[in-house]
């Protein structure tokens, strides 16, 4: 039987309305229903216009199979990941948000109860099924429909990750990219002694700025300049759901994720000594010197939220991050947040007198990276084993964890496919010979491209 081509992985992401349409948002509501029997569900969009009229057509679904429906409204996706643990009388949750991905495109990310997430494993391509095949599951009893504002639990909930009292009065560059977070902003403002200069803050779901995604080098320089302007602390930007969130230094200069996750990891052991930190497979000496040196557990997992997630619950590790910005806390249910990582990075910068370039400019140099580089191959899995045959006779170590990972002396590598494209994505790094990160960074692509 074919599959949709909006359902993935994790999550359920496609073009409006070819992909992912009204009517397909009802069977999934039904879907969720009858594979999981919850009796009430927390339901949200993010920005984009198609938003509302999905969630109508996903909340009818559900109101038909007798289940209970709280709207939350026009949320990030971290807002419905709190509801779904906060909320006693929720047993799950979904938004509707197709994330960084162009206006046209739309989707959806499920978790049940205690935030856990719906991903191919764990039920998304059951509801995936009989969404397909249009089942119904209708009941004599409708459900009842209500609306209701989180958001003040949802802030409180934010602030308990720091002492307000250790903040000093910081200038901020903050920049939603025209999504989600500048509600949130305006929120935390009236808490936090914290001078917000604001750019692309006005929620709008034609993205008139275009796709919010810090993580594109383009669309860096904004964020950048006014930090530059400004002589702000620091840089923030976040991605359309704000549930990555990307730093700059004073300088206006971008921070690789990979370093902000050491960065967040001390924050955490700081807090937490001796505790679990979760990291993935694409660039990792860094975290662990870092984790180990502060007395932390440093654990590897596969890429992939999911994982992450469920790593972290069967460790009950207090951390876990990913280099593409996503950042992950035990006490958010092991879900990731974009608005967590800042507030702490922020707390570092108020209780010391250590600027933020010097606090990641020594990891910099002792570990520099490539940074992914994404290439398109006919044959990922070719390439990738002729990657392994050239290099396997004087690897140190060898990984699959999550596709391959080869490490020798002075240098590392991880090259992994795409779960949604026939897309190899490789990271290299050394120990702090950024012109040998650099001659083995061309070697690996000529082989990748030949």
């Amino acid at each position: 039987m074919s599959r949709l081509p909006c359902f993935k992985a994790y999550d359920i992401r496609g073009k409006v309305p070819t992909e992912l349409n009204e009517e397909l948002a009802f069977y999934i509501g039904q879907a969720y229903a009858k594979r999981f029997k919850p009796k009430k569900m927390a339901v949200a969009h993010d920005i984009r216009l198609s938003g509302p009229a999905l969630t109508r057509a996903l909340t009818d679904g559900f109101l038909k199979a007798g289940v209970d429906v709280v709207n939350l409204g026009e949320c990030g996706t971290e807002e419905i990941y709190h509801a779904a643990f906060s909320m006693d009388d929720v047993d799950g949750g979904i938004i509707v948000t197709a994330s960084h991905n162009p206006a046209e495109y739309n989707g959806m990310k499920l978790v049940r109860k205690g935030a856990i997430p719906v991903s191919g494993d764990t039920g998304l391509f059951d509801i995936e099924e009989m969404a397909r095949d249009k089942e119904t599951y209708v009941t004599a009893k409708p459900g009842a429909e209500s609306t209701f504002n989180n958001r003040p639990t949802y802030i409180d909930h934010l602030l308990t990750y720091i002492n307000k009292d250790n903040l000093k009065a910081l200038k901020l560059v903050v920049n939603p990219g025209n999504g989600n977070a500048g509600p949130i902003i305006d929120l935390l403002e009236k808490e936090l002694p914290f001078e917000f200069i604001r750019i692309q803050e006005t929620p709008d779901g034609s993205f008139p700025n275009g796709v919010p995604n810090p993580l594109l080098p383009e669309n860096r320089a904004i964020t950048g300049d006014a930090v530059k302007k400004h002589k702000a602390h620091m840089g923030i930007a976040w991605d359309g759901d704000f549930d990555r969130c990307f730093l700059f230094d004073e300088n206006g200069n971008f921070i690789e994720g990979y370093y902000i996750v050491g960065l967040l990891a001390k924050a955490m052991l700081t807090k937490d000594p001796g505790a679990k930190i979760i990291h993935d497979p694409r660039l990792t000496w860094n975290t662990r010197e870092l984790v180990e040196g502060l007395g932390g557990t440093p654990i590897l997992t596969k890429t992939g939220h999911a994982f992450i997630k469920e790593r972290m619950r069967q460790e009950d590790a207090v951390y876990g991050g990913e280099m593409s910005a996503h950042h992950y806390f035990r006490d958010f249910s092991y879900c990731d947040s974009g608005m967590i990582p800042w507030l702490l990075v922020a707390e570092m910068l108020s209780t010391g007198t250590t600027p933020l370039s010097a606090l990641v400019s020594d990891r910099m140099k002792a570990y520099p990276v490539s940074g992914e580089i994404n290439n398109k191959v006919d044959d990922p899995d070719a390439v990738i084993s002729k990657v392994k045959e050239k290099y396997r006779s004087v690897a140190l170590e060898i990984d699959y964890t999550d596709g391959l990972s080869m490490t020798f002396s002075d240098y590392r590598f991880n090259i992994r496919k795409s779960n949604t494209e026939p897309v190899l994505r490789l990271n290299v790094e050394s120990r702090g010979k950024q012109g040998l990160m650099e001659d083995k960074t061309t070697e690996l692509l000529r082989i990748i491209t030949a």
